[in-house]
């Protein structure tokens, strides 16, 4: 009989909880989130960041692939638009291409989180890390590696995303500080391990024994031209180094085969991120900026992440 009476009880305040809910005309949060690309293993733990978040937060999101393409992804923010979603979550594919999606959401009285990556377009807030910084992390290491001197070559992500952007400048800005760094090739992969791969079995043939060390610009990337220094048996002679510090990576440095990549806090970006989206749905206080710092990662440290 006791546990009857508590059970209805507690059906009782739940209903009370219902009817308050309802009175207030609050309702459940929806965000909209349009991601750079569910192929790429760090945005792939973004969105399982995200997802975790949400969960904690009783609030549903709806996660679009914009697979790489500007275009794709103006025309699923216009389609939450269209779904009257309370906030939107941007991981934009390119600076300029990607800027309407912004305009178009703040034009319809959404607010806009942009995730990881910037737009032209100001949205209504930024989660992510200061991509120069992570440039010049990986080069200040190569630098110390060589002491100053030596061939160095440049893999570049996608052309014009902010990540491409701002990484080149760092690392230029670090190439700067050390006349003789000399850089060898310049030349995007796309993020992607294949291009990466076919890309330094390229410069290999061009530029063979004189290759002293590889910046990629994520760590897809680094370990493509990891695996063809290793089939041109040139990788004891060459530094490699990536960003973002996925599982591959990570046990490539274990293994000793990657000397360096630098991580970057997908957990804590996408989980600030729906915070961020959450509080602006609900009109509350906001960070506008929120930058996360970047961490060098080497073999000593590697069992720390």
């Amino acid at each position: 009989m006791k546990r009857t009476i508590v059970l209805l009880l507690v059906g009782v305040l739940c209903g009370c909880g219902r009817q308050e809910a309802a009175h207030s005309g609050t309702k459940p949060i929806t965000i909209g989130v349009s991601l750079l690309n569910l192929s790429n293993e760090f945005i792939v733990m973004l969105n399982e960041s995200m997802a975790a978040k949400a969960k904690d937060l009783g609030v549903e999101l709806i996660v679009n692939d914009a697979q790489g393409s500007a275009e794709r992804q103006v025309q699923q923010v216009e389609s939450f638009i269209a779904q009257h979603v309370d906030a939107i979550i941007l991981n934009p594919c390119d600076v300029e291409a990607s800027s309407p999606a912004v305009d178009k959401a703040l034009a319809a009285g959404i607010p806009l989180v942009n995730m990881n990556s910037e737009t032209k377009a100001a949205p209504s807030a930024f989660v992510g890390s200061r991509d120069e910084e992570a440039a010049r992390l990986a080069l200040e290491y190569i630098a110390k590696c060589l002491n100053g001197h030596g061939n160095v070559l440049l893999m570049n992500g996608v052309m014009g995303q902010a990540a491409q952007i701002k990484r080149e400048a760092g690392a230029r800005a670090v190439l700067g500080k050390f006349p003789e760094l000399k850089v060898l090739a310049e030349q995007t992969a796309e993020w992607d391990r294949a291009k990466a791969m076919s890309l330094m079995e390229n410069w290999i043939q061009s530029h063979g024994a004189t290759i002293n060390a590889v910046f990629a610009q994520n760590d897809e990337m680094a370990m493509g031209a990891l695996l063809a220094l290793e089939r041109a048996k040139l990788k004891d002679k060459v530094l490699v180094v990536g960003v973002d510090a996925i599982a591959d990576a990570l046990q490539a440095l274990r293994d000793g085969r990657l000397d360096a990549t630098v991580f970057q806090d997908a957990r804590l970006q996408g989980a600030t991120a729906v915070e961020t989206a959450v509080k602006l749905s609900r009109q509350q206080p906001a960070e506008k900026q929120v930058y996360i710092p970047f961490r060098l990662v080497t073999k000593d440290s590697a069992k720390n992440y």
